[in-house]
């Protein structure tokens, strides 16, 4: 019950961040002096990669768990967050296509960090496959909990990839000039809701996994029982 008002509560502030983030970003963050306006996307990526990668770290940390306890609630988790990570690298590789289109006039080009994101997502649809390919449930939790766990080694990779190899990709260290102090405070607002909304979708996401968890559990043993 306590949850249930906490997840209320948490949607009805997303009401008014969600607009908020909006204003900020379109009304009151300062133009670009390069790019212009379509930069503004930059706060929308920023954030869709950040809650993406809070959906695989969820699932990394529940796969070990699992891998430790085979408690089947640690994989719903992996599963849930998974599914919700997945979702978010899409948006970030679809967002990222609509800044570089006009920036770059491709919709594509084989950068380092767009590459190690880009395989990223593929890892992680290779998760799901492997759920979908297992039909033992305590196998396909094991199986697919290694591939979390390793497919995770690639989000620092993404993360430093900038650093590691040579690249166009805009950085955002002081290094490359920094960000305008008022851009600074739209992009960490921006991230503040998307963390939030991205952590509401996980728990919504999993109470409903583990709900159906629980009453295949249920069905099963009443078929064992009259079996």
């Amino acid at each position: 019950m306590k949850s249930f008002r906490l997840t209320k509560m948490l949607l009805l502030t997303l009401t008014v961040l969600f607009p908020l983030c909006f204003y900020l970003i379109f009304q009151v963050a300062p133009t670009e002096r390069i790019m212009g306006d379509v930069q503004r996307i930059f706060y929308l990526h920023i954030a869709l990669a950040i809650s993406a990668y809070l959906g695989f770290g969820v699932l990394f940390v529940s796969s070990i768990i699992y891998l430790i306890k085979k408690n089947p609630y640690w994989d719903c988790l992996a599963s849930s967050a998974g599914e919700v990570g997945l979702l978010f690298a899409t948006l970030v590789l679809i967002t990222g296509s609509f800044w570089a289109r006009p920036v770059w006039n491709v919709w594509w080009t084989w950068d380092p960090r767009l590459v190690s994101m880009l395989i990223l997502w593929f890892i992680y649809v290779g998760y799901f496959m492997v759920r979908k390919a297992v039909s033992e449930k305590s196998r396909r939790a094991r199986y697919s909990a290694i591939v979390g766990i390793i497919g995770f080694l690639d989000v620092p990779v993404v993360r430093l990839a900038t650093k590691w190899w040579r690249s166009i990709h805009p950085r955002l260290d002081r290094q490359e000039g920094g960000l305008d102090p008022l851009m600074v405070k739209v992009m960490l607002v921006t991230l503040f809701t998307f963390i939030v909304f991205a952590s509401i979708v996980i728990f919504i996401r999993f109470r409903i996994s583990w709900a159906e968890e629980r009453v295949n559990t249920i069905f099963n043993e009443m078929e064992v029982s009259h079996g």
